[in-house]
């Protein structure tokens, strides 16, 4: 513990840390964090400002360096004043001090000696006292902004203010797994992780069994150029299916270098790699934790650190929407069917298969809508409209970079009144529109004729289709906008609810299904999939699994 240099304090963006009870917890948290603790408890009374307390089992402090430690600007973090270099989670070395100053503090600390060191703060009042305590630091602060009433009156009612702590702790469950955390309010256990290392254990602690039974882990490194350097990037995390989804992106969450931080690029790019799986008006459940070399980071931009800045900003983010990408096209994202049959269990997970769909037999048909097929132990519902979206979507896809679609000739050809820009468009993209699978020209005044038509699968799309296409190729630009375009335009030659299948045909259609980068929902988000374990059929029907 040492005193910082006045040169060093000038060039840190120090700010106000204490502005509400989620603030105080996340200090102490980081805190702990920063001394090695391998667990850590945290008790909330009220909304907060009635008492916290934060006990973990690092490394602690000697009784020097516990004095010191409520003193503004003073640390153990920082290292010979290199802003540069800092690998821990804080250094400013103003959060003890900051705490004190509105709250009345207690410290309680042991670095492994055969007694412990108390320090408590009461405004200008400082005690040090032998305590006994094993090996760590618990922190108690009460009466928090007993002496601000200003601030104690801006604060949220209280059920916000503990909804903020218990989020904030949450993202640390959540994104370091490998430290146990429990919270508690007013006395009752909120949730405990047991800091296993596994996101999957630190998932079912915080979201419940379907969130994390419905997820797949994601562990993956990246190299990015960074000016004339290259820095390496690892990219760990938890994924939740697209099954499990919020109204919004709070549930994104991400870590740089161990501190969860609000970077809404990396937040994007969470929602880019789940692509066209989920719906448009729905987010992820997601938690990624992100390492970079320090020099890459500069955590020093925000005064909360909240914020962290990145060189290469937009490598990172590509890098971290390939690996969401890549790990959720080989996890098998089948939605488990809800037939409860009045049972209180939920159905087991479905474990993900090398070939996917590859192995899945045609077995019947209901309401000319759904086909009905055997794989493994389970019995698959799929969706025929919905699947044959998937596949008619990623074959339009490939066919705007690459590959042709078939077309089917209108007799006799379709004249299509445009607007000027959309017709202009058809000579503009001729050789783009081939490959979509028409065949038209302009005829003059606006109008164009159509001679043929996309029919991927045999299908045969309107005429109409063209305005769709046409707008897709004139925002190709945007690639978001792009592909929510191809996917409403995959829905004109799709399947629909009444269309009889020969059993060749739903054969087919399984098997390019199952060929699909993203077989198990349609770009809309809706699921192509259900599945209902053969175990659970047999609970429902109170049989012995496997019994006949």
């Amino acid at each position: 513990m040492r005193r910082l240099d006045r040169e060093t304090v000038d060039r840190i963006a120090a700010g106000e840390v204490v502005t509400r009870p989620a603030r105080v917890v996340e200090e102490l948290v980081e805190n702990a964090l920063d001394a090695g603790a391998a667990r850590i408890d945290v008790e909330v009374d009220g909304d907060g400002t009635e008492r916290i307390r934060v006990a973990d089992d690092g490394r602690g402090m000697s009784a020097e360096a516990a004095a010191m430690a409520v003193e503004r600007h003073t640390t153990s973090k920082l290292p010979d004043g290199d802003l540069t270099a800092v690998e821990t989670l804080g250094f400013r070395g103003e959060a003890l001090a900051s705490i004190a100053d509105v709250a009345r503090l207690t410290l309680t600390t042991n670095d492994g000696g055969p007694r412990a060191t108390s320090v408590r703060v009461d405004a200008d009042d400082v005690t040090v006292d032998s305590a006994g305590r094993g090996r760590g630091t618990t922190v108690e602060v009460r009466d928090l902004f007993h002496n601000r009433p200003a601030r104690a009156e801006s604060l949220a009612a209280p059920a916000t203010e503990f909804e903020r702590i218990s989020d904030r702790l949450a993202a640390y469950a959540l994104l370091r797994p490998e430290v146990a955390l429990s919270l508690a309010h007013d006395g009752r256990r909120i949730f405990a992780t047991p800091g296993s290392g596994a996101f999957a254990d630190a998932a079912l602690a915080v979201y419940g069994r379907e969130a994390a039974r419905e997820s797949t882990t994601l562990d993956a490194t990246a190299t990015v150029s960074v000016g004339d350097d290259d820095a390496a990037v690892g990219l760990r995390g938890v994924l939740a299916y697209p099954s499990v989804t919020r109204a919004s992106a709070d549930h994104v969450r991400v870590a740089v270098n161990g501190r969860p931080v609000s970077v809404p690029a990396l937040r994007r790019a969470v929602d880019r790699g789940y692509g066209s799986l989920l719906p448009g008006d729905r987010h992820p459940v997601a938690a990624l934790a992100l390492s970079l070399p320090p020099w890459a980071v500069d955590p020093n931009v925000h005064p909360t650190k909240e914020r962290v800045a990145l060189r290469a900003a937009d490598a990172v983010a590509d890098a971290v929407e390939d690996a969401v990408a890549d790990a959720l096209s080989t996890a098998d994202l089948r939605r488990s069917a809800d037939v409860a049959m009045d049972l209180d269990a939920a159905l087991d997970p479905v474990e993900s298969e090398p070939s996917l769909l590859g192995d899945a037999t045609v077995i019947g048909r209901f309401r000319d809508l759904y086909l009905l097929c055997a794989v493994g132990g389970d019995l698959l519902v799929v969706d025929q409209h919905a699947a044959h979206e998937r596949i008619n979507y990623e074959r339009l896809r490939a066919a705007v970079e690459a590959e042709d679609v078939e077309s089917a000739p209108l007799d006799p050809p379709v004249t299509l009144s445009l607007s000027p820009g959309d017709a202009a468009a058809v000579e503009a993209h001729t050789d783009e529109l081939a490959r979509l699978g028409f065949d038209c020209d302009p005829f003059g005044g606006g109008t164009v004729r159509v001679r043929a038509v996309p029919a991927p699968l045999g299908r045969v799309a309107d005429a109409d289709a063209l305005e769709d296409a046409l707008a897709a190729l004139r925002d190709g630009r945007d690639a978001d906008r792009r592909d929510e375009l191809l996917a409403d335009l995959a829905c004109h030659p799709s399947l629909k609810a009444g269309d009889e299948l020969t059993d060749d045909d739903a054969a087919a259609l399984i098997e390019r299904l199952g060929a699909c980068e993203q077989p198990f929902a349609c770009p809309h988000g809706r699921p192509t999939v259900l599945a209902i374990g053969e175990g659970h059929l047999a609970r429902g029907f109170e049989r012995r699994p496997n019994r006949r």
